[in-house]
């Protein structure tokens, strides 16, 4: 079977989202184009030859609908020939849209294809596609009803024993990492700067580099009603908008190839698929997905975590990423090393290739030669991937 790889990966600087950051003024379309543009200026491949862009968005409503891929693509420049479909998986949309492409050029269905994410939350808020109900049939199978994702993050800091020192420190030091990365330059290499009124933005706004663990000790939980409260007693509510991660802006995209049609176009394979996951997990604490995704993608590549040079797990609250490393006694330095999306924000659809894209260039900063990505996804969902630097 033909080697799925990546030939170049890219993203946006992460903006503020809520309508409050630098990025709030650029259309959804405009700002994935953007990403697209760039893999096709960067490595110089005729975009005739792209076979297919598969899209991530989680909330496929008002701006963000009727295809925002394809349409994306158009407004690239790329020939009406190419083709589009934009996907959802709700978080992990992205991811999965990174699996599907590599999964269609392994089997021969593709030679060249680009995969990637948008989701502008200023333009679409959060919640602007969720359905007024889940219908009856759910309803009876789930009498006393699902929980959003701040109290699932709840459940899971209290089954894995997580205090909210422990969700403040992590918090603060996603900060410091992401804060490290951006004094040094590190990001530079991966982001492509956009267009806004007034000039360009070129930096990610909700790295705040002063951040403590002291400092978020005096926030407030978001997620305590009295309704959640009185239906889960024992809860020590402790997530709060410091231990989350914001809602932001952002895109990001991937082209990928077989090995041999990059060969024959004289681009360098940067990493290599390896293994990939889905799975579904308990609806209710949604967010453990990544747990039972990373064992899958494992036993599926034949390797062990500890062969695994990095791991992005996405930081949707603190207490995803805790839990999984505590799950799997993990190396904490190993673990989103250069900070993650609390830091650096969560623009849903985006986040998958995001993820992706830091990871890639992680490894080739470091020189390892493994990584392995995995997000929690609503509906108690994870995919897990594996990459293998070239």
């Amino acid at each position: 079977m033909p080697d799925a790889v990546i030939v170049d990966a890219v993203r946006t600087p992460v903006g503020k989202g809520k309508g409050s950051g630098a990025l709030a003024g650029v259309h959804p379309i405009d700002l994935l184009a953007g990403v697209y543009e760039a893999l096709v200026a960067r490595t110089g491949i005729d975009p005739a030859l792209i076979e297919d862009v598969i899209t991530g968005c989680a909330q496929q409503v008002g701006e963000q609908s009727g295809n925002i891929g394809h349409n994306a693509s158009l407004a690239a420049g790329f020939p009406e020939s190419v083709p589009g479909t934009t996907i959802n998986r709700q978080c992990g949309s992205s991811q999965q849209a990174a699996a599907f492409a590599a999964q269609g050029v392994v089997a021969g269905a593709y030679d060249v294809v680009v995969a990637g994410g948008i989701e502008s939350m200023s333009a679409v808020p959060i919640g602007s596609s969720r359905p007024r109900s889940r219908g009856v049939r759910t309803a009876e199978r789930y009498p006393e009803g699902l929980v959003n994702q701040g109290v699932s993050a709840e459940l899971v800091a209290q089954r894995w024993k997580l205090e909210r020192s422990d969700l403040d420190a992590y918090a603060a030091e996603s900060h410091r990492r992401a804060a490290s990365a951006q004094a040094h330059g590190t990001f530079d290499r991966e982001t492509v700067p956009v267009p806004v009124e007034g000039g360009t933005h070129s930096v990610d706004e909700t790295v705040r580099g002063s951040t403590t663990a002291e400092g978020l000790a005096g926030l407030n939980p978001s997620f305590r009603t009295d309704e959640m409260a009185e239906r889960f007693p024992d809860i020590d509510w402790k997530v709060t908008p410091g231990n989350s991660s914001p809602l932001t802006d952002g895109a990001s995209a991937v082209l990928i190839m077989s090995a041999q049609r990059a060969d024959e176009l004289g681009l360098r394979p940067r990493a290599r698929f390896h293994a990939f996951s889905v799975v579904g997990d308990d609806p209710l604490m949604m967010l453990t997905g990544p747990i039972p995704a990373t064992h899958k993608v494992l036993s599926r590549a034949g390797l062990s975590l500890d062969e695994i040079d990095a791991y992005e797990v996405n930081e949707a609250f603190a207490s995803v990423p805790l839990a999984w490393l505590r799950e799997f006694g993990a190396d904490p330095d190993r673990l989103n090393p250069r900070g993650g999306a609390i830091a650096l924000g969560h623009a849903l659809g985006s986040s998958g290739t995001r993820l992706l894209v830091t990871l890639l260039h992680h490894l080739e900063d470091t020189g390892g030669r493994w990584g392995l990505q995995t997000m929690c996804e609503a509906g108690g969902m994870a995919n897990g991937t594996i990459i293998e630097r070239l």
